[in-house]
């Protein structure tokens, strides 16, 4: 199973950025690198009528919509799936997947902070750091947000080694 992280923090911090500027950076190190994106609003790509709502109707576990470029998986899952029940569909073909959101997960988890979202969170559990354009009274590790370099160095010594072993 690959290494998972969560990115977490309030509304516009910058998680997005932050995982934006860490896919290539991985990458470039030679690392393979999936995301998964938590919405706590819902969402649908089955539209009803669609052919894949209608399979899903008739009873399909999941539907796969392809194209000649890509590929969506649609799979009802109960409200309470975990991330790692997430991460299995990824299978073992990567090295390490960025998950955006998921503050509840058991993964290891990156804040990003930014001093005009609000304060940290409370009570994360499994917070290996901390990105923030403010330095933070803290016993966790800190990283700027430009950073990208120092929180990949963390990312490969502390996270993706300790899934390959």
């Amino acid at each position: 199973m690959p290494a998972i992280v969560a990115i977490i923090g309030n509304s516009n911090s910058g998680k997005t950025t932050l995982i934006e500027k860490l896919i290539p950076e991985l990458k470039g190190r030679g690392y393979r690198v999936a995301t998964i994106k938590h919405t706590p609003h819902g969402m649908t790509l089955g539209d009803q009528g669609k052919d894949s709502w209608r399979h899903l109707q008739a009873g399909s576990a999941a539907a796969i919509i392809a194209s000649p470029t890509q590929i969506v998986l649609i799979k009802p899952v109960a409200p309470d799936v975990s991330l790692d029940e997430i991460a299995r569909l990824f299978g073992a073909n990567y090295d390490i997947i960025l998950a955006e959101g998921f503050k509840q997960a058991s993964a290891p988890k990156i804040e990003v902070h930014r001093k005009e979202s609000g304060p940290l969170l409370n009570d994360i559990k499994r917070l290996i750091a901390i990105v923030t354009d403010e330095p933070l009274e803290t016993r966790t590790r800190q990283f700027s947000l430009d950073d990208v370099k120092g929180l990949a160095d963390l990312l490969e010594g502390g996270v993706i080694k300790a899934a390959g072993s």
